[in-house]
């Protein structure tokens, strides 16, 4: 059973394999992966794409709806696509 608050609300699913993740879900899940994998710091990864800390901990935990614009700068930090940003490599 997987426990996520995300946006100040509880989310219980029974089953991960048999619930599809949210695109702001992923999108956080891969932006941390990246910045762990990198060692980079909020502060850090915010400077490489031109944003404020602030809103790279708020995308992290889901609380902001991203512009196609952002995730294409996001993207372009992580030297990645904004397709590739949006994969579920859980799935």
């Amino acid at each position: 059973m997987l426990l996520r608050v995300c946006r100040l609300r509880v989310i219980i699913r029974p089953n991960l394999a048999s619930v599809k993740k949210e695109a702001r879900e992923i999108l956080s899940d891969n932006i941390l992966i990246f910045r762990k994998t990198n060692e980079l710091s909020q502060d850090e990864f915010a400077a490489r794409c031109g944003l404020h800390r602030t809103y790279i901990g708020s995308v992290e935990r889901c609380e902001r709806n991203v512009t196609l614009a952002t995730i294409e700068l996001l993207a372009r930090a992580m030297r990645t696509s904004a397709s590739e940003l949006l994969k579920d490599k859980e799935a």
